[in-house]
């Protein structure tokens, strides 16, 4: 574990579970394989951009991710089945095992991150989607668009259209058409549930996969981590006075390392995180699970946390084997 400015975090953890079969340790979660049963999810309190996990953990990150993925897990059950069975620990969550579709699925309410990038470049097509001439940054685009992107075992995800999913076989025509029904349909769901909290949701992605023949959603959803947040009720004025938007996501951290002149290439040196950069993060990530969830955020107790975690992770498997 590392400490953050008098903060523990949740750095790593490396346990040996019972019927374990795999570990693997991603950019942001540790990964537990049960038999042929189970998935354990450890969201930890790293924090990663450009393909890269930044130097300094951001406490209370992993449990703002994971309690509000759980959230719009049970709550959108009725657009589509998902992977998650419990979360015994603000961190951890169980799950199904799924056949992985090798795709993410990002969808886009405004023209904004990669999107405007890419737009600011001067291209008008991304993933075989055309966009409208004369928008600016953060602008609303005529209707949610979806701009998939290669599910990627290493390196860099990369930006895919339709035609080249179809042709390349990654699913079929159906299922493309379903995938891409679901997808507009959780994002019309966070999108109404983030106006109620006076909240724009801007863009997200989305994966999926198969359990048992049906598709399932996976992974987490409308976090800060895998979505943007605009503030409603600044959005207007700020577009009118052509402001930033402020944003309860990650691309405040992007923007961060773009400005220290990091963008994940070879030769850049990643920036130092001071003290206070970490509590900012943190502080924001705490502010969207306030404003997404209209519950004020509960920190968890840090101490003997990988003991803690442990035993909660053994509890929950336990349980479900009986």
């Amino acid at each position: 574990m590392t400490n953050n400015n008098n903060n523990e975090t949740l750095d790593y953890t490396q346990f040996t579970l019972s019927n374990q079969t795999k570990f693997y340790k991603g950019k942001v979660r540790d990964v537990y394989t049960i038999g042929n049963e189970y998935l354990v999810m450890v969201a930890s309190d790293r924090i990663s951009a450009f393909d890269h996990i930044l130097p300094r953990c951001i406490p209370f990150k992993g449990q703002v991710l994971n309690q509000i993925a759980v959230h719009f897990l049970e709550s959108t059950k009725h657009i589509i089945p998902n992977w998650l069975i419990t979360s015994p620990d603000p961190h951890v969550s169980i799950g199904k095992i799924c056949e992985p579709i090798k795709l993410e699925m990002v969808v886009r309410g405004y023209l904004t991150g990669h999107a405007w990038r890419t737009y600011n470049s001067g291209k008008r097509v991304l993933c075989g989607v055309s966009l409208p001439e004369g928008l600016k940054e953060n602008d609303k685009l005529p209707y949610p668009i979806i701009t998939p992107s290669t599910k990627a075992d290493e390196g860099h995800d990369l930006d895919i259209s339709e035609q080249e999913i179809l042709i390349q076989n990654i699913v079929d025509e159906n299922t493309w058409k379903t995938l891409c029904k679901k997808s507009l349909a959780l994002f019309q769901f966070g999108t109404d549930a983030a106006a109620k909290q006076n909240l724009i949701l801007v863009d997200t992605k989305y994966e999926f996969g198969w359990y048992e023949g049906a598709l399932t959603l996976m992974d987490e959803i409308h976090t800060p981590d895998s979505s943007r947040y605009f503030y409603l009720d600044k959005y207007f004025q700020n577009q009118e006075k052509r402001l930033p938007q402020e944003q309860l996501s990650k691309e405040f951290v992007r923007q961060w390392l773009i400005e220290n002149d990091f963008q994940g290439l070879e030769g850049q040196k990643m920036p130092e995180m001071t003290d206070s950069f970490v509590n900012i993060i943190s502080e924001r990530y705490k502010n969207l699970y306030n404003h997404i969830l209209d519950v004020k955020f509960a920190p968890r107790n840090y101490k003997d946390i990988q003991t803690t975690v442990e035993k909660n992770i053994i509890k929950a498997l336990e349980k479900l084997h009986k």
